[in-house]
């Protein structure tokens, strides 16, 4: 019964892989920060650029456009806060809640945005 079990669970669900953090390089010119790889990051999350730099313009209470796919904020930032942000937004917008698993797609269910787990099928609501 257990082997039937695990044939009716999703392939990736079964999948050992470990999921690591994108490193962001971060660069100060003057009063303003840049992130180099940030479009690279955020695609390899599966999320679109105006979803993360909402955010990252939200918690750095400052602002920033995307410029040849790199994120350029006002201000001076440290590369750990800058990361920290991609850490938290990660957390808050890609990991599933029951499975820790990165398979997750943002989707509008009656009118709430949640995040729905390709690998478990959970759903989520999220704060934006």
């Amino acid at each position: 019964m257990l082997e039937r079990a695990y044939g009716s669970l999703p392939k990736k669900i079964l999948e050992k892989e470990r999921f690591e953090n994108p490193k962001l390089e971060v660069i100060v010119q003057g009063n303003k920060t840049i992130v180099q790889n940030f479009s690279k990051a955020i695609k390899e999350l599966h999320r679109s650029e105006k979803h993360a730099l909402k955010y990252f313009t939200s918690q750095a209470a400052s602002a920033a456009n995307i410029d040849g796919g790199r994120l350029v904020m006002k201000g001076v930032f440290l590369p750990r806060e800058i990361q920290g942000f991609l850490d938290d937004y990660i957390k808050r917008y890609v990991l599933c809640k029951e499975c820790s698993r990165p398979d997750t797609k943002l989707v509008e269910h009656k009118g709430v945005k949640m995040l729905k787990c390709e690998a478990c099928g959970a759903l989520s609501a999220i704060r934006e």
